[in-house]
């Protein structure tokens, strides 16, 4: 999978690959956890925007010095912020984002157990019952 986005990658980079694949693979991985500022909705590694190609040369610059995964993650977030994440650190301006999910899904859960709890009290269907005995009845 990796080679795969390596493909992609030259497409967007003009620089040569990074000969360690250790570094190579900490180096994708990083470029598609890390958000263009400018795209949004595209990692650094999908987006042909200048400032993505920016943050491409400077996340590869840190793989190429040696600096861990934690300590490039920590260089962008204090530069740019927690929005440069896709997944952002649990904290509580973030709290939201990791706690909304479950929480919709409880919601939701509760609300499928009410509506079955009301429809298993409903009385059955008595004129439906009484059509299909005067049906009967009458075709004798």
């Amino acid at each position: 999978m990796v080679l795969l986005m390596a493909g992609t990658a030259r497409a967007i980079d003009a620089e040569e690959p990074i000969g360690d694949p250790a570094q190579a693979a900490l180096y994708e991985r990083l470029i598609h956890e890390v958000r263009c500022l400018v795209c949004q909705n595209q990692t650094v590694g999908d987006s042909t925007a200048p400032l993505a190609a920016d943050l491409r040369r400077e996340i590869r610059r840190l793989v190429l010095e040696g600096r861990s995964e934690a300590e490039i993650q920590q260089f962008l977030l204090e530069r740019y912020g927690d929005f440069v994440l896709y997944r952002p650190r649990f904290q509580a301006t973030t709290a939201i984002l990791w706690l909304a999910p479950v929480a919709l899904l409880l919601i939701g859960a509760m609300a499928f157990a009410r509506i079955l709890r009301r429809r298993a009290l409903m009385p059955a269907d008595v004129d439906a019952d009484e059509r299909a005995t005067t049906d009967e009845a009458g075709r004798s």
